[in-house]
Formats: C-alpha cells, sequence, structure tokens
C-alpha cells in the first residue's frame, strides 16, 4: 500500500463510527483463490478489472502478490457510470505509482484501443525475452481476475469475436475455467470474480455492497442504503431530488427513504413504506446510472 492509500485509508476509519464490518468470503471464493494460484504459471499478464465507481476499494490487495511476478493492467470498467473528473484523477494516480491503468466502458465497447495498448505495454517483458531466445511473437495469454460483478466476461465478450463469457448483474456467474481467444493477438482466461477474506474498514465493504460486488443477502440493505443516502444527500442532492421528484430533501437519510417509497408507491398495509423494497429500488437505480455518474472514491490530492 502506499503512502497516499495508507492516507485514504486512515481517513475512511475516522468516518466509520465504528459499524460492524461486513464481511463475505464464501467457500466458492476460496477454492477459486487456489485455482488461481495455480493458473498463474500459465499466463503472461494480469487484466485485473475493476469497477470505475470505486477505484480504490474495488481493488483486491491479494492481486498485488501476482502483479510482481507478471505485468499488470489495472482496468476500470463502467466509466460510463463514474465521475469523468474522479477518474482521470485516479488513472493519474496509478500511473504514478508505476501501474498500467485504463478505463473503459465494455458494455459498449469503449476504449477497447486503450485498453489493446495497455496489453502492448505489459506484454513488453515477454515480447523481449522471445526476441532474446530467437522466438517469433506470439499471443499474450492473459487472466481476466477481479471482484464479482466488475464486468469481467464483459470485457471479454467486448474483446472477443462473439459471445465467448457467460455475464450476468449477480456476483459468482462465472464458475469455471474459461479460454477465450480474441481478434488482437490476446488469449483471455476467465476466473471467477473473488474478493479478500478480511475487509479492513466498513467504508470499504459499504462501497462494494453497493456496486453490487457483494450478494445482497449476506448483508443489512436497509444499512447500507441509509448510509448510501447519506452519502448522496453530501454529494449529490439535486440528484436525488430530480430522481423522485422531491420538492426538498427531508433532514434525515431515514426520512428521506421514506420519501422516496412514497413516491414510488411501495406502500404496503396501512400506507407504510416499504423500507426493504425502497433501499433494494434506490441501490439498484444508484448502480443503473439512473442517478448520474457519481465515483464513491473521491481522489484526494
Amino acid at each position: 500500500m502506499t503512502e497516499k492509500q495508507a492516507e485514504y485509508k486512515q481517513t475512511e476509519n475516522n468516518h466509520t463510527d465504528q459499524k460492524p464490518l461486513i464481511q463475505w468470503y464464501p467457500g466458492h471464493m476460496a477454492k477459486a483463490k487456489r485455482r488461481i494460484d495455480q493458473d498463474m504459471d500459465i499466463v503472461d499478464i494480469i487484466i485485473e478489472v475493476a469497477d470505475a465507481r470505486a477505484p480504490l476499494s474495488s481493488i483486491n490487495p491479494d492481486i498485488r502478490a501476482y502483479a510482481k511476478r507478471k505485468g499488470h493492467v489495472l482496468l476500470f470498467n463502467k466509466e460510463d457510470l463514474a465521475d469523468p473528473q474522479q477518474t482521470k484523477l485516479w488513472l493519474k494516480e496509478y500511473r504514478h505509482q508505476g501501474l498500467i491503468p485504463v478505463a473503459i466502458n465494455s458494455l459498449h465497447k469503449q476504449g477497447l484501443r486503450y485498453l489493446s495498448a495497455a496489453v502492448e505495454e505489459a506484454a513488453e517483458p515477454l515480447y523481449a525475452r522471445l526476441k532474446a531466445r530467437g522466438r517469433l511473437p506470439r499471443a499474450v495469454r492473459a487472466m481476466v481476475i477481479g471482484v464479482p460483478n466488475c464486468g469481467k466476461s464483459t470485457v471479454i465478450n467486448a474483446l472477443a469475436p462473439t459471445a465467448a463469457a457467460k455475464t450476468g448483474n449477480m456476483p459468482g456467474v462465472t464458475k469455471g475455467r474459461q479460454w477465450v481467444k480474441t481478434n488482437i493477438g490476446l488469449e483471455l482466461l476467465d476466473t471467477p470474480g473473488i474478493l479478500w477474506p478480511r475487509f479492513a474498514t466498513y467504508d470499504t465493504a459499504f462501497k462494494l455492497a453497493v456496486l453490487g460486488c457483494i450478494s445482497d443477502l449476506v448483508y443489512p440493505v436497509y444499512q447500507v442504503a441509509v448510509d448510501l443516502t447519506l452519502w448522496l444527500a453530501e454529494h449529490a442532492p439535486d440528484a436525488v431530488r430530480e430522481r423522485y421528484r422531491l420538492i426538498e430533501l427531508p433532514k434525515t437519510a431515514e426520512e428521506i427513504l421514506w420519501a422516496i417509497g412514497a413516491k414510488r408507491g411501495l406502500l404496503g398495509a396501512g400506507g407504510i413504506v416499504r423500507t426493504e423494497d425502497t433501499a433494494l429500488l434506490l441501490m439498484q437505480e444508484f448502480r443503473g446510472g439512473k442517478l448520474g455518474r457519481h465515483t464513491l472514491d473521491k481522489f484526494r490530492a
């Protein structure tokens, strides 16, 4: 961890109010981690896919150990949903750290040329070794790795001539080993999404939960939605007012959620707002960009 990242994490800790940590590291992730360890020897580079809306929190710290042995492309996907100014700042910061960062929108195949250039840069040591041995260049073998629901399979499908990897909008869709050939001299090894055994702060887990990287079944959705409401009220109050047609925002996050539920007709017996349904609605609309382009990890210069 760099000095800047350590400072950022300390700032996170100062704002978590000692909230209980959310943890999610099921057995299939531990198994996938072991498979990744085994397969690392058969690839040339790593393409780590993270979510551009959480360019710090969605990076798996365990992958840094692999990056010491392999070329490492740090790919921020879903950049169309992130604050573009924040994305520029984070890309500059990671480049300053000596990494090879790139931001793309894989769903609409935007930015793929930047990814191709990043792969070429990461593969330079491979090309040099082949040349020194008098061998011809060959296809670069890359492992695509990242947290759940960051769009790894969509990235692969954007590069492949035909849809090759199963995709889904929930964590854990990709299960087995898949090699995919592309038209740009690249062979991709898809992997299941993996997290790390323990999140250091609630803030990190909160952001991963908001973005759907953690299963909605394993954390208190309403509490996370309350915290997301607080974040939006601070950073994007106009977006909340406009999206849910509120004349003004109520004073508390709970009251804001209640107003949203009432506006959307999420009412139960006696006209009581269904708070859990409202919480899920807010989370889903944030994930889908309905509230605008936002980056949860704010860069601090």
